[in-house]
């Protein structure tokens, strides 16, 4: 038979289904990869499998952010002021995965509360990307994409902010899904931005991110803003894109975009009209504030939802002589730097003389450019864009500038603002590294998605297998 991680996650649990592969060996092979994990993807692995047999999913493991609460396993979401905290409860999203058949593997690395687009805000340490050690696998799900395309897990759940899934997907040459807003209950994630947080699988094929997808989503009476799904997931067939509008922004004239990048970008699209595809330039004129607007929103809302990390209930506490100086300790030692930065940010955003002039005016931005997706909705199926301005950047050199680390959510912030779906599919090489395209559809628009990915990612032939061995 095949080599176990040869298979793709899909592969394995037919493999297992047949009878051709134990699901102990397929545990105890990616078991015995996450521990022998060199790039700082894991933070903690599990000693053994489930006990039970049984799930549609029949024994794949499953790799998990560490920002998923999982009842008696640390869920840190890479801070030091949840240093060993271990939850009495599992999020909704893992434990329906587990009772699928998804049993797990371990808890990943990320940028601390998802705060980061380079995975070196880890308060643990930076995440390496496989394709070159002296690169960001990109944040904030770096480890959950790093540990994907390394091979040592077969399939990974992260979250997306404002691109934390898709753009580690492309800088690691795998594929992430951002789902619509609400599809997938956020019960047990621990807050960075609630009204953008989303989570979904990052996988090696889109046909393993449709599998995953499949068992993630549904209503939860314990997250007020999920929904039913209004549809079965299925698993992609299309073979070509006969009929299909794709949509590029106007304003996408290659500026600010890495030129390797750019050449992928458009050999992509040559691909798309080759499978029947219509390629049109489409308005999105407030596309441009997205960053500004989200960089705005987003730390607001963590000023609210980190306010909780106190020192009293749980997680870190510094003693003091009084109440305020031990606040004042344990989140000066607790945080790290980036967190900080957005608390203040996101405080003074909120605060009295301001509110209107920040907060109010970047939620009127986001009005707007979710009007702007439902307009170019009406004359095109997706809107698409690379991933990324451009491949993965060297440790270190974006970190003493937050704008430009900021600036690589451009291609990715815009649609959490106006909570619609989004892929990134790997699409080639540039410079010898991974560049993804961006498919972006209306809400629970994701089998649309997920069947025009797989049309590109056939013609496409992406092969990370090299970074597998």
């Amino acid at each position: 038979m095949t080599n176990v991680v040869d298979l793709t996650a899909a592969q394995a649990a037919a493999a297992v289904e047949r009878g051709e592969l134990d699901r102990t060996e397929l545990f105890e092979t990616y078991r015995d990869r996450a521990a022998a994990d060199d790039l700082n993807a894991y933070l903690w692995v599990a000693d053994e499998g489930p006990s039970t047999n049984g799930g549609p999913l029949h024994g794949v493991p499953l790799a998990v952010k560490d920002l998923f609460c999982t009842e008696g396993v640390p869920s840190q979401a890479g801070s030091k002021i949840l240093e060993g905290y271990l939850p009495p409860y599992t999020a909704t999203v893992v434990d329906r995965l587990a009772k699928a058949g998804a049993p797990l593997l371990g808890k990943t690395n990320q940028d601390e509360f998802a705060m980061g687009s380079s995975n070196e805000n880890s308060a643990y340490g930076p995440v390496l990307n496989p394709w070159d050690r002296t690169r960001v696998p990109g944040g904030s799900s770096g480890g959950s994409a790093a540990a994907v395309a390394a091979g040592s897990a077969p399939w990974a759940i992260g979250t997306d902010t404002g691109g934390s899934i898709r753009q580690p997907a492309a800088l690691c040459g795998i594929v992430g899904l951002k789902p619509t807003y609400g599809a997938v209950s956020r019960y047990g994630m621990i807050a960075f931005a609630s009204s953008l947080d989303q989570a979904g699988p990052l996988t090696r094929d889109v046909t393993d991110c449709a599998l995953l997808f499949r068992h993630m989503v549904g209503q939860d009476e314990r997250d007020s803003t999920s929904v039913a799904f209004p549809e079965e997931v299925g698993l992609p067939t299309a073979e070509r894109l006969d009929g299909m509008r794709l949509g590029v922004p106007e304003d996408l004239t290659g500026e600010g975009v890495e030129p390797g990048v750019m050449e992928r970008f458009e050999a992509t699209l040559q691909l798309a009209r080759d499978l029947g595809a219509t390629v049109d330039r489409v308005p999105l004129p407030h596309a441009d504030y997205a960053i500004s607007a989200y960089y705005v929103i987003a730390p607001a809302e963590a000023s609210s939802n980190l306010a909780r990390f106190d020192g009293v209930r749980y997680g870190l506490r510094r003693e003091a002589d009084d109440l305020l100086t031990m606040y004042t300790k344990t989140r000066h030692d607790g945080f790290g730097a980036e967190v900080k930065r957005r608390i203040l940010i996101g405080t003074y955003a909120l605060s009295s003389g301001y509110y209107d002039a920040y907060y109010g005016r970047a939620q009127r931005v986001r009005t707007k450019i979710a009007e702007d997706f439902r307009a170019a909705f009406e004359r095109v199926d997706f809107v698409v864009t690379p991933t990324s301005p451009g491949v993965a950047f060297e440790l270190g050199a974006k970190t003493d500038d937050p704008l430009a680390m900021y600036l690589n959510d451009y291609f990715t912030a815009p649609m959490p603002l106006a909570g619609i779906p989004a892929i990134s599919i790997p699409c080639g090489l540039s410079e010898g590294l991974p560049v993804g395209f961006q498919l972006a559809g209306p809400a629970f628009s994701e089998n649309r998605i997920l069947d025009a990915a797989y049309a590109l990612e056939q013609a496409i032939g992406f092969d990370g297998s090299a970074v597998r061995d």
